[in-house]
């Protein structure tokens, strides 16, 4: 294999770019956009002044292939890892906190201790929550548990986040193989990773550094309008300046997302039905001191924002599956969540009555639904398609949801199946 084109440069497509240089293989990254990172990007807001995010995402120790992915590109510096497993949460309707706590090591003593768990539960809710990683079927997350206070407190809103989909429809095997690699092995499968600056500079910059000091080529602003199949193969691809050929010993991954591929492969089978995720940032510099202090973040039940992130110079509110608000005005939106955040901060109910500068980024198919229809629509890295192309994405056929780890897992498959044609 002499030239393998990476089509797209989101997490997938650097993922499989970085093995396949790994590997040897010249490689060229076509991006359609002016910048790399997909949905997990950051960029100069004018309005807040400050540079954000596109998106909220918390990476856990427990990711594996996003660990070996920072460390390959040297990026282990840009983010701030917890020393301990902690994650607060605040219920909005009521006003009470309370940290979920697990213990360092596999054996869940922490279930034991009543200041590191949800308040009001029983050992026997979390053997029931426990149960959920051998569900193989298709029951959803609402009926794989019973609904007490474990679960609203703790299971639902990591649910919600991790699948972007209600926890009426999202599949409860896809939770299960988040909890599988993360909370069921202990607190240091769970500590918090939030990058320093910016998703950019934690997973992008560095990636693209790198590929480059491999000899790769990353064009941007290079959209791939058609792909050529004759005999079986992929032999050209149609960029912003004309055919680009692929030669017999040539191949194609392609990470872009699922209506794209199937525009480029009539007959694809994809995902087709997505959720929308909402991120506000506002310029407001919480105090270091605060209930964003020592974690960085705080998940909140009983009201509309469902996770707090305190960034450089301001605060971001990410709300999943949230496919019924995110038509609304941008104000409307900033406007009903600021009084959460003012509440979940701590601060005078004086405060609700001036709304800060906002950025509402609407993401309006941020990822596919995770339910049963979706999921026999995940289609396999290797193809049939074209004997010279692999798929690559969080839309793929992970056996996980459409997270971080899922993307840059996918990447790595799809290079494995190029490296043995």
């Amino acid at each position: 294999m002499t030239h393998v084109h990476v089509i797209g440069a989101g997490l997938s497509g650097l993922s499989a770019a970085l093995s396949l240089t790994a590997a040897g293989r010249t490689v060229t990254v076509h991006e359609a956009g002016s910048a790399a990172g997909g949905r997990c990007r950051s960029y100069f807001d004018k309005e807040l002044g400050l540079r954000i995010d596109n998106g909220n995402h918390l990476l856990l120790s427990g990711n594996r292939a996003a660990r070996a992915y920072i460390a390959e590109v040297g990026a282990e510096n840009a983010f701030e890892t917890a020393k301990r497993a902690v994650f607060p949460f605040m219920d909005l309707k009521t006003g009470e906190r309370w940290s979920v706590r697990p213990n360092s090591g596999r054996i869940p003593w922490w279930v034991l201790t009543a200041g590191r768990r949800v308040p009001e539960t029983r050992l026997s809710d979390y053997l029931g929550m426990a149960r959920i990683v051998r569900i193989r079927d298709d029951t959803p997350v609402a009926d794989s548990m019973r609904r007490g206070r474990l679960y609203w407190r703790l299971l639902e809103p990591i649910a919600v986040a991790a699948l972007n989909t209600s926890s009426q429809e999202g599949l409860a095997r896809l939770l299960g193989a988040v909890m599988r690699e993360t909370l069921l092995r202990g607190g240091k499968a769970c500590r918090a990773m939030l990058p320093k600056e910016g998703l950019s500079e934690g997973l992008i910059h560095p990636a693209v550094a790198t590929l480059q000091g491999r000899g790769a080529e990353v064009r941007l602003n290079s959209r791939i309008a058609d792909m050529t199949i004759e005999g079986g193969r992929i032999t050209a691809l149609r960029g912003p300046e004309g055919v680009i050929a692929v030669g017999p010993d040539d191949a194609v991954v392609l990470a872009v997302p699922p209506w794209v591929a199937a525009d480029l492969l009539p007959g694809l089978i994809a995902p087709d039905a997505f959720e929308a995720i909402l991120n506000i940032h506002y310029r407001y510099a919480a105090d270091p001191g605060g209930p964003l202090g020592k974690t960085g973040f705080i998940g909140l039940t009983s009201g509309t924002a469902e996770w707090l992130f305190k960034k450089p110079g301001h605060v971001s509110v990410t709300i999943s599956a949230a496919n019924n608000m995110v038509d609304d005005a941008a104000r409307a939106i900033a406007s009903l969540v600021w009084p959460n955040v003012v509440d979940a901060l701590g601060l005078p109910a004086s405060a609700k009555e001036t709304l800060p500068a906002y950025r509402v980024v609407k993401e309006k198919r941020a990822t596919f639904t995770a339910t049963a229809r979706q999921e026999v629509r995940r289609p396999a890295g290797r193809t049939a398609h074209a004997s010279n192309l692999a798929l690559a994405g969080d839309w793929t056929d992970t056996g996980l949801p459409a997270t971080i780890e899922g993307a840059i897992r996918s990447g790595r498959s799809a290079a494995d199946v190029v490296l043995t044609l």
